[in-house]
């Protein structure tokens, strides 16, 4: 009987809500994933153990040595090896293994040893797949709650080809995704993007079977799968891509090399490390690497250590206080030079902070490096409720002709519907705004959809000219009327107010300047 997606998500829940007594929900990550992962292998492994002992049944006469050759030659894509080989307590480093002695003191160590020794097994698949497993620990986690979550992990079906797809399988995953994340707050967007939002940004830059996708700040793979994915549903191999990923957080680079492999991924590269510090993928000249497509959704306004003397740093360093624009000058910096397009959510701030960020920008624009701007609504993501935007980029000379010289703005910000921690974007949403992007837009910012009784979507192609009369702000509400009107989170206010106040400052002591070389005082005091 097939494995409903629903059973497998009710009894992985019902494993991670053993924690409760231990952890806050904002933890539960660390623990199940690992736990998750390991059950999916050693059930993977013994359904082949199991197939080819069954095939070899009368090969009784072959050595430990000739059995293990072939069996791992014809059956196995990885090792399960011993723990403590050569001594009493020698057993194997799988699940059912350790689970046989859950009763007995140090349950924590035999867990930890065998996750270590699969991943010392199979360095080439598995090397710091599972994180730094500090909740092995009994003073992070005792033997009591972890033997409970692992009595009740068993009670989920088998996890392997023969009894359910890999499409129950990731699906499961992404499940306990959004459901620790509905429940952790802020910390929730530390990995995790809203399904929609990577949908949405992923239908835009249309991976090509073979290509190259790259997520520099990618959590926990979410993006390099939607690719996937969406190559799928067209028709296309999404095993056909080459998924690279780098992330700051040891243990999230686990959880996003645990969902690619759930979901049948094997065609992926992921490195731990800060991106903007030490991008981890480079040339052999020090160059950074290039790729066809480049996703991100890095975290915001982030404080970090400028540059330097960095060639990413094109117009200029981004301020200490805040890396937004150095993450998209890194982005930049790995499209491919003929096909590359890269495209990266982030907060309206970008859009129009001046000092260092002006300047980048208009570098960007002067280069027509940036295709399209897409307001998306406020409150959509767990982290922070402030409205977000889409920037799609194209490498240097390759945007298509109707859209070279200018950028398009499409808004986007009425189109959500409430649920119950945030917004939500639906398929008809994602879809209108999709064909905005591939359509047209007219200069007088007509709405791509005039019949649309909801109204809410607006689209406009702005020469740059225009865009640079206007001091290379890209303010959606500078080109589409509808943005204007919107009510403006209170970050976002500040900005702007701040920006009008320092322009106000300026002019006042260029007009007291004047007067006071006419001969004319007293207008200061």
């Amino acid at each position: 009987m097939a494995v409903t997606q629903q059973e497998i998500e009710s009894r992985l829940w019902a494993a991670a809500d053993e924690l409760r007594v231990a952890m806050p929900e904002a933890q539960y990550s660390s623990v199940v994933f690992p736990l998750m992962f390991w059950k999916y292998l050693s059930d993977t492994w013994d359904h082949h153990h199991q197939e080819f002992l069954a095939d070899n049944e009368g090969l009784d006469d072959l050595s430990a040595e000739e059995a293990h050759e072939i069996e791992y030659r014809d059956y196995q894509s990885f090792e399960i090896p011993f723990i403590h080989p050569g001594t009493v307590q020698r057993r194997r480093a799988s699940w059912t293994s350790i689970l046989a002695t859950i009763t007995q003191p140090g349950l924590g160590r035999r867990v930890r040893a065998s996750l270590q020794a699969i991943e010392t097994a199979n360095p080439d698949k598995f090397s710091r797949l599972f994180g730094s497993m500090t909740w092995t620990s009994d003073e992070v986690l005792s033997g009591e709650v972890l033997a409970a979550v692992m009595q009740a992990m068993d009670r989920t079906p088998k996890m392997h080809e023969g009894n359910m797809s890999h499409d129950v399988l990731g699906g499961a995953y992404e499940y306990l995704l959004k459901r620790f994340s509905d429940g952790s707050g802020t910390r929730a967007g530390q990995f995790f993007t809203p399904r929609e939002v990577v949908e949405l940004l992923v239908e835009v830059l249309d991976s090509k079977g073979f290509e190259s996708v790259y997520d520099p700040t990618c959590g926990s793979g979410g993006m390099l799968i939607a690719s996937a994915n969406l190559l799928k549903a067209r028709g296309g191999r999404g095993y056909t891509l080459s998924l690279h990923g780098q992330e700051a957080v040891p243990d999230t680079a686990g959880v996003a090399r645990m969902n690619l492999f759930m979901h049948n991924l094997t065609q992926f590269q992921v490195e731990v490390g800060d991106t903007l510090k030490d991008p981890r993928f480079k040339n052999p000249d020090g160059s950074v690497a290039q790729f066809d497509v480049i996703v991100a959704n890095p975290p915001y306004s982030l404080k970090w250590r400028p540059w330097t003397n960095d060639p990413r740093a094109i117009g200029g360093v981004a301020p200490q206080s805040s890396a937004d624009w150095a993450f998209v000058q890194h982005m930049i910096a790995s499209m491919d030079p003929k096909k590359g397009r890269a495209g990266v959510v982030l907060p309206h701030g970008v859009l129009f902070r001046g000092l260092q960020e002006a300047a980048i920008r208009q570098r960007v624009l002067d280069d027509d490096l940036l295709e399209a701007v897409i307001g998306l609504p406020a409150n959509l993501f767990y982290s922070t409720s402030i409205p977000t935007c889409i920037l799609v980029f194209r490498a240097p000379g390759t945007k298509a002709e109707e859209r070279q010289d200018g950028v398009l703005f499409i808004d986007a910000s009425k189109r959500f519907t409430k649920a119950k921690n945030r917004n939500v974007l639906m398929e008809a949403d994602i879809a209108d705004v999709v064909t905005a992007y591939h359509s047209n837009a007219e200069s007088d910012g007509k709405p791509v959809d005039p019949d649309d009784s909801d109204g809410g979507l607006a689209a406009r192609f702005v020469l740059t000219t225009e865009i640079a009369a206007n001091g290379y702000d890209l303010n959606i509400g500078r080109y589409i009327k509808q943005a204007a009107a919107e009510p403006e989170d209170l970050g976002t206010l500040i900005d702007a107010y701040n920006i009008a106040r320092a322009e106000r400052q300026k002019t006042e002591q260029r007009m007291l300047a004047v007067l006071a070389a006419a001969g004319i005082e007293g207008f200061d005091e």
